[in-house]
This record gives C-alpha cells, structure tokens and sequence, in this order.
C-alpha cells in the first residue's frame, strides 16, 4: 500500500510530472516515485520517446505512466503536458523541474564570422533558455509541490562554466522570489542542488573523477532526496543539497548566517527593506516603457 504521502484526499494517486525524465536522475526520479504507487508522466524531447518507452515497459503498473514529448521552453508544448496529464490522471500534484543542458564549448571561446566579426553565442544563450526559462515555464504552469533541480553550481562557480554555473544561479533565485506567491496559493516550491552526480552531462571527467576518490552522487541517491522533499509540509523555499550519501538543507542555513555574513549593520538595512516590502504586500512594479 502506497504512503498517504503520494497520494490525494480522496486516495487516488498522486501525479507526477517529471522532465527531462528519460534518462539520468529524472529517470530515477520516475521509477521512485512509481514505486510508492504515483502517477508518473515523462517530459521528454521528441528523440527521448524510445528510452522513455523502455522506461515505462519495466514499471509494475505501466498504465500508471505516460511519456509526452515535450521541449519545456515551448510555451504550446508546455501547456499540452499539463493538458494530457491531466486528462489521463486527473490532475497534476507533484512537478519536478529538471530537464537541463550543459555547453559543450566555453563561453569565452570566441569565434569569427566570414567578415572577422565576433559571433554571437548561441549556444550558451541556449542553455540558460533551456535551464532557466523552461524551468520557470514548470513553475508558472504547476500547481501543488514544486521542485526545481538546481546544483552545487547554484552556490558556487569556480570550474568556470559560465551559462550552467549563471543558469542554476537563476533557478536558486527563481526559488527565493516565488515564496510570496507560492504560499499566496498554497504550492511549495523548493530546490534540490546535487552535487556530481554520474550522467551523460558529466561523462567527460567521471573517470578521473573516480580515479581521485573523490565522493560522488548515484542517481538513486539524488532521486530519493527529490522525493522526500517534494513530500515534506515544513519545506518552504528551502534548498537541499545531495553530496553522496550527505544530504543538508542549505538555505536555511545561509539566511541565519546573514548576519554573520554582511555585518549587524547591513543584515539590519537588510531586514528592515525585506519588512518594507512585505508590508507593501511586494515590489511596485514600474510602467513598462515604450
């Protein structure tokens, strides 16, 4: 018998939409949730369907999965996915955000054009749309528990991967500005932040990162963590981060630190700006231009 945790008041199966939910940690993150007896829905590229489908094939209760095509930063495909979520399992309880691209050259490795021009950097422009703005497409479109895959790279940026490090620095701070709203409508949104983890993104260095001894992540690892924080009621805009078998709620911790961080002075301007515009009930939006 599945866990009251996965499943709806009147004891039908929580839904779950994954994406990126073909291979890696979303894989993983299908399989367990189907296995405490959820509703499970891949978001994938249109080239992920034969994996996606091999997926589906292994589950115990394979009518409880569905594999939709789905490029999460276009806006009509995005609303199909809930569409046919919906319409086969009733409604959407549980998404995680995690479909997500790493680039295959540096940002600072410029090329010319034919006429000696520097070239516009299209593929990194590609990463923070896919890492950003089709997480935030997940999290204006969800309803119930959200969860945004972000990284240790959210954090820190010291291997210089300049549109991944930047895109999950957004998604951190797409966290951090939904609170407001998200407890407006009762959705818990929270951020799942692995450390290395073995997939494809990170198959050029996994050997000689386990050659170094190094502590690594299992997609098991990061998938039960994304799991059990989707289901916890006391998380709220918190940050947990996955290194191997240590997993700690980070954000928590670095807002007690604040004052430790900046100084009384500043965490005191700080806070007294934060109750400002809590007070305001938000920011005042200023007149689009133009």
């Amino acid at each position: 018998m599945a866990s009251s945790s996965f499943r709806r008041t009147d004891g039908s199966p929580k839904t779950v939409i994954v994406t990126g939910g073909a291979g890696g940690i979303g894989a993983q993150t299908i399989r367990t949730y189907h296995e405490k007896g959820c509703n499970v829905v891949i978001a994938d590229l249109p080239f992920a369907r034969e994996a996606a489908e091999g997926i589906i094939s292994t589950l115990s209760g394979p009518n409880r999965a569905l594999f939709q095509p789905t490029n999460i930063v276009d806006w009509t495909d995005l609303k199909l996915l809930y569409k046919t979520a919906i319409k086969e399992f009733g409604q959407v309880d549980i998404v995680i955000a995690n479909a997500g691209i790493m680039e295959s050259k540096g940002f600072f490795e410029f090329e010319e054009d034919e006429n000696g021009e520097l070239k516009e950097p299209v593929e990194a422009y590609r990463v923070i749309d896919i890492n950003l703005k089709g997480t935030m497409n997940n999290a204006d479109g969800a309803r119930g528990s959200i969860i945004l895959i972000a990284s240790t790279s959210g954090y820190f940026g010291g291997t210089g991967v300049v549109s991944y490090i930047s895109s999950k620095h957004g998604v951190v701070g797409l966290c951090r500005s939904s609170q407001r709203v998200a407890n407006q409508y009762k959705i818990r949104v929270n951020v799942v932040a692995p450390f290395f983890t073995p997939t494809y993104i990170t198959g050029g260095y996994s050997d000689a990162w386990k050659e170094r001894g190094l502590p690594a992540n299992t997609v098991e690892d990061v998938a039960t963590a994304i799991v059990q924080t989707s289901i916890d009621s006391q998380y709220k805009g918190h940050s947990v981060m996955v290194a191997g078998k240590i997993v700690r709620e980070i954000e928590a911790a670095r807002t007690a630190l604040t004052t430790q961080w900046l100084g009384c002075e500043i965490a005191q301007v700080m806070a007294d700006g934060g109750k400002f515009f809590d007070d305001m009930n938000g920011y005042t939006l200023p007149k689009a231009r133009g």
